[in-house]
């Protein structure tokens, strides 16, 4: 099965073509951030207008790179949430009516569960039941993984997510958008033991997450030493805060579910510092960590293409209308059985 996958949720257009049996044959992205630098902070209202103007002449640019036509396309699937709501629909209107004109089935994607299987898009792909890390600007979830929908959901920020926090403090420090990338290149030259920052919601039982609080920390060690020449020390203590609250939890988790493997999906997930906090964890405690390849981590159209793909050969199809959700929790989501019965 050959599909198209969109992706509009927020500040990137991502479109890919994936095949069930030849795998990701091409993927294009294009990214708002010089639009929204203008105004430090993603315009939904722009982000909207900007998917609407890239997305098609995108699709030419996929098509032709792949030597595919759109006739050979056997499905669709577009985001459909959770994500600004202008931006998902203008994804799902065309994903919807490029399917109605073609023939062919579409389905609505959520897109925290493509993060989620974009690890699968590797040749070797972790085995279910594994325990997953999404972090991104909108989601820190720590979820369980039996099989495609087969979610549950462990733990999840009670307030800011990670990437949230990341670009809030950002701001705080005075650097510009995007703000988590910029705050983790300006901790490479800190001092991490400079300033220490607390560890939120570790020191009880549980594996919810809470980021907000950092922010007003970060705030304050600003106020008391305003010179430039402590920047890189607070935002290492930021980052060493926030990549140690993230390893916690994480290890709680495996431990509670007593399971070996771990997907850690997201933008945040490109972050170099998680990543060797997790390398040096998985050595000491003996479990596995797999990522996405470095360019799936942020959004893009190849995750939507393979979720899609997914759930269309299980048969899942989306109806005339063009919906799309701007809150969609992840454990809604039906979990797909496959033709023996059993979990996919």
């Amino acid at each position: 099965m050959l599909v198209l996958g969109i992706e509009t949720s927020c500040d990137e257009t991502g479109l890919a073509l994936y095949h069930s049996e030849r795998g990701l044959l091409a993927d294009v992205l294009h990214s708002q951030v010089p639009l929204h630098a203008l105004y430090g902070g993603v315009v939904p209202e722009l982000a909207s207008r900007d998917h609407l103007r890239r997305t098609v002449p995108l699709l030419r640019e996929l098509l032709r790179e792949a030597g595919i036509d759109i006739a050979e396309l056997d499905g669709i699937a577009y985001t459909a949430g959770p994500g600004l709501i202008g931006a998902l629909l203008v994804g799902s209107s065309i994903g919807r009516s490029l399917a109605f004109a073609q023939g062919i089935p579409a389905v609505a994607v959520h897109h925290m569960e493509a993060h989620l299987l974009s690890p699968l898009l590797d040749a070797t792909q972790p085995r279910f039941p594994f325990l997953a890390l999404l972090v991104s600007g909108g989601h820190t979830l720590l979820v369980r993984v039996d099989g495609l929908g087969a979610y549950t959901i462990l733990g999840e920020s009670v307030d800011d997510a990670a990437g949230e926090a990341f670009d809030k403090t950002a701001k705080l420090l005075g650097l510009p958008y995007p703000g988590g990338p910029a705050l983790a290149r300006l901790a490479q030259d800190g001092r991490s033991a400079r300033f220490t920052l607390p560890r939120p919601m570790t020191a009880k039982p549980g594996l919810d997450f809470s980021f907000s609080g950092l922010k007003t920390q970060v705030r304050l060690l600003i106020e008391a030493h305003p010179q430039e020449e402590h920047r890189a020390d607070i935002a290492r203590a930021f980052e060493d805060a926030v990549v140690d609250t993230l390893l916690i939890k994480c290890r709680r988790a495996l431990a509670q579910t007593g399971l070996h493997t771990l997907v850690v999906a997201g933008g945040v997930s490109a972050n170099q510092h998680l990543r060797a906090s997790l390398a040096a964890a998985a050595n000491a405690d003996g479990f596995e960590v797999r990522y996405p390849a470095p360019q799936l981590c942020t959004d893009n159209g190849a995750m939507i293409a393979y979720a899609g793909c997914l759930r269309l050969m299980a048969g899942e199809r989306v109806g005339p209308d063009c919906g799309a959700r701007a809150r969609w929790p992840l454990a809604e989501l039906p979990a797909v059985q496959s033709r023996s019965g059993g979990l996919l």
